[in-house]
């Protein structure tokens, strides 16, 4: 008796889960800090998140009640809200890299040793 073996059927391959990083901006006021923030913030997302990220801008002047929520103390105050857990970042995220890792897009590396 022969027994023939035939493969099993390939799944299909799965696609990689694009994540959607929900940011939520808090300002108070159009203050040249809270611009920098802005501004700063637009250019970390086209380089490392292109087309995987939404930004909501809270002014806190206009509606300040919608940062009870986050328990924002300062501002500016970036708030990522997803992917889970919820990170904040208090400035005007003009050091890149502290924002990076902050955010878990980049892993921080150690202090040299002196």
């Amino acid at each position: 008796m022969t027994v023939k073996r035939t493969k099993a059927p390939r799944k299909p391959e799965r696609k990689s889960l694009v994540k959607e990083w929900t940011l939520r901006l808090y300002i108070a006021g159009t203050t040249q800090k809270a611009l920098a923030a802005l501004s700063n913030l637009k250019a970390i997302c086209e380089e490392h998140l292109k087309d995987q990220y939404s930004i909501e801008v809270i002014d806190l002047l206009k509606n300040p009640q919608l940062g009870e929520g986050d328990q924002i103390l300062a501002t500016p105050t970036l708030v990522r809200a997803l992917p889970k857990p919820i990170k904040k970042i208090i400035g005007n995220l003009a050091n890149t890299e502290r924002v990076l890792v902050g955010l878990d897009l980049r892993a921080q590396q150690p202090e040299e040793v002196r």
